[in-house]
């Protein structure tokens, strides 16, 4: 049991043959600002809507302290749904004043990928540590030049992969690092779903659009994180569309590819925004861990020749784990869990893929 297990009581019950079963419990006492870190959201759609700000509600460690909007609708209902003071509700044009503001403690990008390189800059050069949605950015440059920003700026970075908080993603991966079922011979996973909508950032290449650039980075985590290795080449890839007057000039509506690893152990990849797909298959020496669904905000399930692995919790509890973990980790001057590296290493795959589906042979890495 990791420490943020024993600090949340987590209760944990053998239910034989390997089974595991745990109910977090996230105990949250008094809330003190004074020990908790200032977050201000930048960027206000679905996922700081839905779940960033009802998250940052119960996390121990962090609190909503701020916003950044361009809408001025938006700011009126947050101030009051959340009491947010006036001084720190910033637009795009005024948010390099956030600078002054010691309310502020981090600031979370939560805008198109496109605008992703320009807020993580902007904000760590007014002194702020940044927390930044995935992807990290549309180019292995813009992730490079963030993360020399923040490291320049002695700002920490961290990128917003919420399964690598989580303990289903832990549970796997133990079991891979230990070869508790031999080595890993072969990787196949999937992330995506049925998106219907027609004018959403999504479906704007320009925007950082495309269903491999959004649910494409679970895919390429599911490769990289199960197989416990880093590809030495993208052998294959194929980027489709069934609706082309909406993913147009070649934007992927459905993208898939092959990694190869060290030893021989390659990794097939799907995501879509055409189809519902979202598992994760590790077929091992001696058995496979398979995970569906694999990366949905609550009700993972997995199962392994070791038994079921089963961690029961509702969202947004993933995304207080993973703001809890990132903010007590700047609290006490360690590295992040997922540093901006975690987040350069997948858009170098993103751009490989988009390389070899226009115009064919393989990448070497």
């Amino acid at each position: 049991m990791n420490s943020f297990s024993r600090r949340t009581a987590l209760k944990t019950i053998a239910l034989g043959s390997g089974a595991l079963a745990v109910s977090p419990q996230l105990m949250f006492g008094a809330k003190n600002r004074e020990k908790r870190l200032g977050v201000a959201l930048v960027g206000l759609g679905y996922y700081s809507t839905d779940l960033l700000a009802p998250a940052l509600q119960q996390t121990r460690n962090c609190y909503l302290a701020g916003i950044v909007t361009g809408t001025p609708s938006k700011a009126e209902i947050w101030s009051e749904k959340y009491n947010i003071p006036e001084q720190n509700i910033y637009n795009y044009d005024n948010f390099d004043t956030i600078a002054d503001n010691p309310d502020i403690d981090v600031v979370y990008v939560v805008l198109p990928p496109s605008m992703h390189k320009e807020y993580v800059i902007r904000a760590a050069e007014a002194g702020k540590h940044v927390w930044c949605e995935k992807p990290m950015a549309l180019t292995v440059q813009e992730c490079s030049d963030m993360i020399d920003s923040c490291r320049k700026n002695k700002q920490s970075l961290a990128i917003g992969y919420r399964l690598q908080h989580e303990p289903h993603t832990q549970e796997y991966r133990r079991i891979v690092k230990e070869e508790l079922l031999g080595k890993v011979k072969q990787v196949n996973c999937g992330a995506g779903y049925r998106d219907n909508r027609t004018d959403h950032w999504k479906q704007k290449k320009e925007m950082g659009g495309g269903a491999l650039y959004d649910m494409g980075v679970y895919a390429i985590q599911g490769a990289r994180l199960g197989s416990g290795m880093e590809p030495v080449a993208l052998v294959a890839a194929d980027i489709s569309t069934t609706r082309p007057e909406i993913y147009t000039n070649g934007l992927d509506e459905t993208a898939v590819a092959r990694l190869e690893f060290p030893g021989g152990v390659f990794a097939d990849i799907k995501t879509s925004f055409g189809e519902y797909v979202n598992f994760l298959d590790i077929t091992c020496e001696k058995g496979t861990i398979k995970f569906a669904p694999y990366s949905e905000y609550q009700g993972l399930k997995g199962e392994s020749p070791l038994g079921a692995i089963r961690y029961e919790y509702k969202q947004p509890w993933q995304q207080i784990k993973q703001m809890d973990d990132d903010a007590l980790a700047i609290m006490e001057n360690r590295p992040m869990q997922v540093p901006g590296e975690e987040g350069l290493r997948d858009i170098r795959i993103v751009e490989a893929i988009y390389k070899v589906a226009s115009e064919g042979g393989q990448v070497k890495f």
